[in-house]
C-alpha cells in the first residue's frame, strides 16, 4: 500500500496539476462564490468534482502517456530532471513501462465510457469535456499523433483545448451558459500554461534533440533553426499573447486588467533574462511563473 501510494504522489506532479489546472478551475468559481446567491455547498462541490477531474486526468491520465512516451523515445533519460524530465516513476523503477501504459489505457476507456453515459443522460458538456481531457492526453503524447514531438502543434490542439475548457467547465456546468468573464479568464490562464510550459522545455532541449524520435517542441525548434539564445522566444510568444488578451479586460474589468497586465509585463522581463545554458537559473525561473500563474488566475477570480 505504502508503494502505491508513493507510485501515485510521484505521478501525480501535484504542484503542476493545482498551479494550472486546479487553480484554473478556481479562477472560473470564484466569481460565483463572490457575486452570485448560489449556494457555497453547491459550489464547494462542484470545485470538489471538477479538481478531483483534472487529478485524474492531468495528474494520472496525461502524465501517465508522457512518461510512457517520453521513455521510448528516451529523452527522460537524458533529461537533467529538475522540474523536467518526467514524474520519474520509470527511472526510480516504481512501476514498468508496460504498467504505465496499461494503466493509462484503462483510465481513457473509463473516461469514455463515463462521456458516453454523460451523453446518454444528456450532460453533453460534461460528456465534451471529458472527452476533450482524454484526447489532450492521448493526442499529446502517444503515436500517431505524438503532438508534443511537433513544434506548436501539441500546445495549440492539446494543451490549449484542455486547459482552455477547463478554465470553461464550472460556469457552464453550474449556469448551462458561459459568460464573458469565463471565456476572458479561460483564454488568460490558458496562454499562460503554455507560456509556462515553454520554459520548463528549456532544460530539456539537448535531451529532446537526442531522443529518437527527436522531440522537436516548439523551443527545440527555435534552437535548432536559430541558436540557443532562441530558446526562451516561444515562451515569451504565449505570455505575450497572455498580455495582449488582458487589454480586452480594460473594456469591462478594469481594475483586474491593470493588475494583470502589470503581473504579465513583469513575467516577460524575468522571461526575457532567462541564461538558457543555467539549468538552475531556468527551474527558478519556472517556480516564479508558477507563483505568478497562481496570482493572475486567483486575480482573475477575484476581480471581475
Amino acid at each position: 500500500m505504502q508503494n502505491i501510494f508513493k507510485i501515485g504522489w510521484t505521478l501525480l506532479r501535484i504542484i503542476a496539476v493545482i498551479s494550472s489546472s486546479i487553480v484554473t478551475i478556481l479562477s472560473s468559481l470564484l466569481p460565483l462564490f463572490l457575486y452570485t446567491s448560489l449556494s457555497n455547498s453547491y459550489l464547494f462541490f462542484i470545485l470538489l468534482v471538477l479538481s478531483f477531474a483534472a487529478i485524474v486526468i492531468h495528474g494520472g491520465l496525461t502524465h501517465l502517456f508522457n512518461d510512457y512516451a517520453d521513455h521510448l523515445s528516451g529523452t527522460d533519460e537524458l533529461s537533467p530532471a529538475v522540474l523536467s524530465g518526467g514524474s520519474r516513476v520509470i527511472q526510480k523503477k516504481l512501476i514498468t513501462p508496460e504498467s504505465v501504459y496499461k494503466i493509462g489505457k484503462w483510465i481513457s476507456i473509463s473516461l469514455i465510457m463515463i462521456a458516453l453515459i454523460m451523453a446518454i443522460i444528456n450532460r453533453l458538456e460534461l460528456s465534451i469535456l471529458i472527452l476533450i481531457g482524454v484526447w489532450a492526453a492521448y493526442s499529446y503524447s502517444l503515436p500517431p499523433l505524438r503532438l508534443s514531438y511537433c513544434p506548436f502543434l501539441g500546445e495549440w490542439l492539446s494543451l490549449f483545448p484542455a486547459i482552455f475548457f477547463l478554465g470553461l467547465a464550472g460556469p457552464w456546468i453550474i449556469l448551462e451558459t458561459i459568460p464573458l468573464w469565463a471565456y476572458q479568464n479561460a483564454g488568460i490562464n490558458a496562454l499562460v500554461c503554455m507560456g509556462w510550459v515553454m520554459v520548463h522545455h528549456i532544460p530539456d532541449i539537448r535531451a529532446d534533440q537526442k531522443s529518437k524520435p527527436m522531440k522537436k517542441t516548439s523551443v527545440v525548434w527555435f534552437v535548432n533553426k536559430f541558436g540557443l539564445t532562441t530558446a526562451n522566444i516561444p515562451a515569451l510568444i504565449y505570455y505575450g499573447m497572455a498580455f495582449i488578451y488582458s487589454f480586452w479586460l480594460l473594456s469591462n474589468r478594469l481594475v483586474a486588467g491593470i493588475v494583470v497586465i502589470l503581473l504579465l509585463f513583469v513575467v516577460l522581463i524575468f522571461i526575457s533574462k532567462i541564461k538558457m545554458s543555467d539549468i538552475n537559473q531556468v527551474t527558478n525561473t519556472e517556480k516564479i511563473l508558477l507563483l505568478f500563474a497562481i496570482m493572475v488566475a486567483i486575480i482573475l477570480g477575484i476581480l471581475l
